[in-house]
């Protein structure tokens, strides 16, 4: 908006021909409507983290709103198309259909599926399923292929997963009998620690009820927990790089519905971590830093789960 200005009225920072060194202070104002004051270097820095090494400017994808079909869209009853052998198949076009998506910087934009399809062909395959689209033409003749190439994908790894037997030299177990069975050969706890240690972490997330079985819940026994959704709980082990034994409650979440908008997983970009780093080295600040274990930041679910 501005340079920014001390109590004095004069100016802050001092202008440099190599912007990483400029240290005028600007007032920025944000997409919200809010406004802070940032120095050149920083502004810089993070313009230049934007930009390749042509000068092209890159976004990731956050999330994927809505979408819509303008004239030019292909109807389903028009969407499939006869060969020459006399074989029917879909027709191979995206034409007609748009795609809002949100930016991890908070911008939103109106994007061609064709645009999207190329650069995020798995979150716009999941958004089709979430959001009932897979037989319309634009998406019924390659979304289940990039969902079986996905599961492919997935499959492999999980096929990984039960081949490996031994980390760094010791034995991984692959079930939590398997565990114990190794803590009683070898005459350890390490196993059944790393077990306790997980579930003492865990068990917030749910509650205990006794005096029933899975059976009667799945028969419609127990009238308070009609409509749960049931989702069956596994451990996954591994072991750290100093030896120490790792144990991870996992739910198959795969079982449950999709939401009507996909949402992802945040994760830290590299530029946050440039830019906090440079702030702190501009204002000498000590940095410090904390883990935080079995975190549960997800608001509650809207629907009803039973594990």
């Amino acid at each position: 908006m501005k340079r920014a200005r001390g109590i004095d009225g004069e100016p802050i920072g001092c202008a440099h021909t190599n912007p990483y060194f400029d240290t005028r202070e600007y007032e920025v104002q944000f997409t919200d409507g809010t406004v802070e004051k940032y120095t050149a270097n920083v502004i810089a820095d993070n313009m230049y983290a934007q930009i390749d090494d042509e000068g092209n400017t890159f976004q990731l994808l956050h999330e994927i709103m809505d979408h819509k079909k303008d004239g030019t869209a292909i109807d389903i009853a028009d969407g499939m198309i006869t060969s020459a052998n006399g074989n029917v198949k879909p027709k191979v076009t995206t034409a007609g259909w748009w795609l809002l998506v949100m930016w991890k910087d908070q911008s939103t934009m109106w994007i061609k599926l064709k645009d999207l399809k190329a650069s995020n062909p798995i979150e716009v395959a999941e958004y089709a399923v979430a959001n009932r689209l897979t037989e319309e033409p634009a998406f019924k003749w390659w979304v289940s292929g990039i969902l079986r190439k996905r599961n492919r994908i997935i499959s492999k790894v999980k096929k990984k997963y039960w081949r490996t037997t031994h980390k760094f030299g010791i034995k991984l177990p692959h079930s939590v009998e398997e565990a114990l069975e190794i803590d009683r050969i070898t005459g350890t706890d390490h196993w059944r620690r790393a077990l306790n240690k997980e579930m003492q972490r865990v068990k917030v997330a749910w509650k205990v009820r006794e005096g029933i079985t899975p059976e009667d819940v799945r028969a419609g026994k127990v009238k308070d927990l009609v409509g749960f959704q049931e989702i069956g709980c596994h451990i996954v082990f591994d072991i750290k790089m100093d030896f120490t034994r790792k144990a991870r409650f996992v739910a198959g979440g795969h079982v449950t519905e999709a939401p009507a908008a996909m949402t992802y997983s945040s994760v830290v970009s590299r530029e946050s971590v440039r830019l906090g780093f440079m702030i702190t080295a501009l204002n000498d600040l000590d940095i410090m830093a904390c883990d935080l274990e079995n975190a549960y930041l997800n608001a509650p679910c809207k629907g009803e789960d039973m594990v």
